[in-house]
């Protein structure tokens, strides 16, 4: 069964990751903006935005408040998940530039930072990247490139084609039905 709270989350790690994992918290926390909440999230230790606060919700579902960052431990590392890149394009070139400059190798897809030791990770550089995010930054950026895919709340669908319906391609003439 997969953890309900952070606590069980970590409980369920080994010691060397639940101790790296603690202190990617201690690090997200203190540079989090006010706003935000800690909780599980896609079975991921996450800081997200409240529904109270952005009722629209991650992805346009009103029942998954929108995602910031999530941390997990995988099989063969440890990952953060930085959702806050998703139209927020100079914060990823900021931080990848950040990220250079600390000496420490960039291990990251479009926005999943792997590790596999606490060492390995620039923990200050993503500290920092957090602290640029206040939650109405956030939520605008997130709902301009919602709605920049036409995916914001207040998009209509597009109407249905119509018209003429296609003409169908004449029946070819097989052996069988020609005149002989």
């Amino acid at each position: 069964m997969p953890a309900s709270t952070v606590t069980e989350y970590l409980a369920a790690l080994p010691a060397d990751r639940r101790d790296a994992l603690n202190e990617v918290r201690r690090g997200i926390n203190r540079a989090l903006p006010p706003g935000y909440k800690e909780g599980i999230q896609f079975g991921m230790i996450s800081w997200f935005v409240p529904l109270s606060t952005y009722p629209a919700g991650y992805g346009g579902n009103p029942k998954e408040p929108l995602t910031l960052i999530a941390v997990a431990s995988q099989k063969s590392y440890m990952a953060l998940h930085m959702i806050c890149f998703y139209g927020q394009p100079a914060l990823r070139e900021r931080f990848t530039a950040q990220y250079g400059k600390s000496g420490k190798k960039l291990d990251m897809g479009q926005g999943c930072l792997r590790f596999k030791t606490l060492p390995e990770l620039a923990l200050d550089v993503v500290e920092s990247t957090v602290a640029r995010l206040p939650v109405e930054d956030y939520t605008a950026g997130y709902q301009a490139m919602r709605d920049a895919m036409g995916k914001g709340k207040g998009k209509a669908k597009p109407a249905a084609k119509t018209g003429a319906p296609a003409k169908k391609a004449p029946a070819r003439r097989t052996s069988a039905t020609r005149s002989k």
